[in-house]
């Protein structure tokens, strides 16, 4: 309507073109752009037999379709889930976390990532993570920009965009995503696998790695970082500040551990 009262009736109706055509690529693409950002690919049972044992028994516990399975091949170890909903569903792991966790904590983390499917928070979380995405992905038309001085005073240019458009696709996320979504998947989690302690001890060893192997706070990633089991960059990044939607995980180990007292 802004548009149409200062440009005509012409851009109004381009504008709600344009908008409509955002969010059908939202809906669309959004799900794949994690694990596109990690650089995830699709297993098969052969290449992952003992992972894909505990995803089905998991699945079958909670009484939802068996999830698509990523590997993304970064040290980094975390895990998350995307999808449109239980039946369009993919859960990811690092290669870091399989080497970092025991099996019983690995099946926890994945009990954590199935809650979260079941709950449809995947859907939330995809489209807000797409939208940062969009955001972010505008500041790229400053190297369109035709400015006689070249290089320099485009960079200059690109430098200013992100500024202003990294800190409003933050403040996205964290309007799409809440942090009560990490406590209620802990929660239903742990009654999934009948073992708090396991998700605990989890929580503390992906905690632990993420500060030894964090990953790059890029833009591409920084924007699915609610969709992760933990924050997975380190308090010194001005990225992971900016973009950390989880509770901390000393609150969550303490919620945890009441379920056993």
């Amino acid at each position: 309507m802004a548009t149409g009262a200062v440009f005509g009736q012409t851009a109004f109706v381009l504008s709600i073109v344009l908008a409509a055509g955002v969010c059908a690529y939202l809906y669309v693409s959004g799900p794949s752009l994690p694990l596109r950002a990690m650089h995830a690919r699709s297993v098969s049972e052969l290449q992952q037999p003992a992972l894909f044992r505990m995803v089905r028994e998991l699945s079958t516990s909670a009484r939802l379709p068996m999830p698509a399975i990523y590997v993304s091949p970064t040290a980094a170890p975390t895990a998350f889930a995307t999808g449109h909903g239980p039946t369009h569903s993919a859960v990811c792991v690092t290669i870091g976390l399989l080497e970092l966790l025991t099996e019983d904590e690995l099946r926890a983390v994945l009990a954590h990532q199935l809650a979260r499917i079941g709950s449809r928070d995947t859907l939330t979380a995809s489209v807000a993570g797409a939208l940062g995405a969009v955001i972010c992905g505008f500041a790229g038309f400053g190297y369109l920009l035709g400015f006689g001085d070249g290089g320099a005073r485009r960079s200059r240019v690109v430098d200013a965009m992100l500024s202003v458009l990294a800190p409003i696709a933050g403040a996205l996320i964290r309007l799409g995503v809440s942090r009560t979504v990490d406590y209620r998947a802990d929660h239903t989690g742990a009654l999934l696998t009948g073992a708090p302690s396991a998700l605990v001890s989890a929580l503390q060893k992906t905690s632990d790695g993420a500060a030894r192997a964090p990953l790059p706070p890029e833009p591409e990633i920084a924007v699915h970082a609610n969709t992760m089991l933990v924050c997975p960059f380190l308090d010194s990044d001005r990225m992971g500040r900016l973009f950390r939607t989880q509770p901390p995980v000393v609150s969550r180990v303490e919620r945890l551990q009441a379920l056993t007292s």
